[in-house]
């Protein structure tokens, strides 16, 4: 059997022709709520929402991701553990054995936009096996609705979401019976297997992370906002840090919740919707996200819902704690709906610090904003099987090492660049715990993060006094308006000095140990630089000063 091809890439146009039964493009809200009803994909909630199950998987599953190995890309992407390699003849079997299950099939098709700012912009034909997942696409990125002739657009790249066909692990080298397969040559992605939605937005991502660099654009995970003056402030983050929280604030407009493109114009958003964790979101500290899980139009993620009422139950963990509320930027009253900004003024690179080590806001150098930025630590709670919650110490490599295609210097290149070029203030805020870990003490109020957020951003901090911290090297300010000084540096929150220390010199250890995962790959300026920022010989000799009291 042959695939209808064009140039070497599938040609989907064709291949839905010859074997789906129906296609369905483009259709708007409404009429996917219509279809998501009849095809009994989710029930419709009170006040408007769309409530979903995925099932099997309520995350994404990380070691299910393979890109193919082909001549068009072999020698740039970085092949590791996120970066799998799968052969072009698995990647063509698999598309024969799915045509095969999608034989007289239906299909929603969504022609969308990946990317705000025209010049930098990717399109986009998403096909989904169900009007859910279509939905989602339709909420997340832009239609394109300038396209008189569709049967003629031909898009930059085809994502196919069909979670009903699974692979077989032993014929197909896959992992599990799921699968997020990428080839940047044939210009298509396959996610089968999983209902989980935010493989749609991952893959999206790791698309942009291979193709946006090549014109100089540095994509970054990150949310923005915009002040009444103008100045942009972005907040890189992983899942947990607050990265939406602080970005959708009601004194200041909303550029975007996850992933932006920093060209030489500025700031642009990849998407024009949100994928919002709302599991227990509280309605005072944050608004304006919980407004979205009320309103038509929003899908609600494994959220709870009473089938007599149907009332929704934000408190309700029962399926997971990665509940999500998917819903257009529009359904914020305050956002940038052009989603493209000016230059940032200040970037703030977000920790959840379970050890209590981290302060709740601190100054960077570019160097030390580009070695942060390069670990992406934070912390991750995991429920054990005999019921105690573990903390989990992560480094992700540029808050987002699954979607990187290229090496991670590549990356860490283009930050130090716009920073310098840009003059732009760096901070690290953590909205985790403060000189005692989790358990010990307590996790900053959001209201107190907020505070500090509009301090940085307002100038307020250019002119209080700094004391450098002995391990990091990073500034921490003696005083903040409207913030308590005690609870600035962690060092004097804790109660032995020692024991604190201790947790201090391991956690600096352990971002040396991730640091030399990838150093060997760094050019070697680059390098020199990064090893510098952070050195633990003096740090050892004040650990065996504290040592008797350890």
């Amino acid at each position: 059997m042959l695939i209808d091809r064009k140039d070497g890439i599938p040609d989907f146009v064709a291949i839905g022709r010859k074997y789906l039964k129906v296609v369905h493009r483009n259709l708007p809200t409404p009429l996917l709520y219509e279809q998501i009803i009849k095809n009994r994909e989710g029930q419709v909630s009170h006040m408007g929402p769309v409530v979903v199950r995925t099932g099997d998987f309520a995350e994404r599953s990380l070691t299910d991701k393979f890109i193919v190995k082909e001549p068009a890309s072999e020698e740039k992407v970085s092949w590791g553990d996120e970066n799998r390699p799968i052969s072009e003849e698995r990647f063509n079997n698999l598309l024969y054995r799915l045509l095969a299950y999608m034989q007289n099939k239906e299909v929603y098709v969504q022609y969308c936009y990946a990317g705000r700012d025209p010049d930098y912009r990717t399109s986009i034909r998403f096909i989904t096996e169900t009007a859910w997942h279509n939905l989602f696409v339709r909420n997340m990125f832009l239609p394109i609705q300038d396209a008189v002739d569709f049967e003629a657009y031909d898009p930059d790249f085809t994502v196919v979401h069909i979670p009903g066909f699974h692979a077989m692990p032993e014929v197909d080298g896959t992992g599990s019976s799921a699968f997020v397969i990428v080839s940047l040559g044939q210009k298509a992605a396959f996610i089968c297997g999983t209902h989980y939605g935010g493989e749609i937005r991952q893959v999206v991502f790791t698309i942009l992370n291979y193709l946006l660099p090549l014109e100089s654009v540095f994509p970054l995970r990150c949310s923005a906002n915009i002040g009444p003056d103008g100045d942009v402030a972005i907040f890189l983050g992983r899942g947990g840090t607050g990265k939406t929280t602080l970005a959708v604030d009601p004194e200041r407009r909303l550029i975007g919740d996850h992933a932006h493109g920093w060209s030489d114009k500025g700031l642009f958003d990849f998407e024009r919707g949100s994928y919002a964790r709302v599991l227990k979101i509280s309605k005072e500290e944050e608004p304006e996200i919980f407004a979205c899980t009320r309103k038509f139009g929003s899908i609600l993620e494994n959220v709870s819902i009473d089938l007599e009422t149907r009332r929704v139950d934000l408190n309700d963990d029962a399926l997971t704690d990665n509940t999500r509320a998917v819903y257009p930027d529009t359904h914020i009253p305050n956002a940038v709906v052009e989603g493209v900004c000016d230059h940032p003024r200040n970037i703030f690179l977000l920790t959840c610090d379970a050890l209590g080590v981290m302060p709740p806001i601190a100054r960077l150098s570019p160097e030390l904003a580009v070695y942060a930025f390069l670990s992406g630590y934070t912390s991750r709670f995991i429920e054990t099987e005999s019921g105690p919650v573990e903390t989990d110490i992560r480094f992700d490599t540029c808050f987002g090492a699954s979607a990187l295609t290229l090496p991670a210097h590549v990356y860490g290149n283009l930050l130090m660049g716009k920073i310098k070029k840009h003059n732009v203030s760096c901070w690290l805020l953590n909205t985790g715990w403060l000189g005692e870990p989790r358990g010990g003490g307590e996790r900053i109020k959001i209201a107190q993060t907020r505070k500090l957020v509009y301090a940085a951003v307002s100038g307020q901090l250019n002119d209080v006094a700094y004391e450098t911290d002995p391990v990091f090297s990073f500034e921490i300010p003696k005083e903040c308006p409207g913030v308590p000084a005690a609870i600035l540096n962690p060092r004097r929150m804790a109660k032995d000095q020692g024991e604190y220390e201790l947790r201090a010199v391991q956690l600096a250890r352990k971002f040396m140990e991730d640091f030399a995962r990838y150093e060997n790959e760094m050019p070697e300026n680059m390098r020199t630089m990064l090893l510098d920022v952070l050195s633990l010989d003096d740090s050892f000799d004040m650990l065996e000063e504290f040592r008797l009291s350890i």
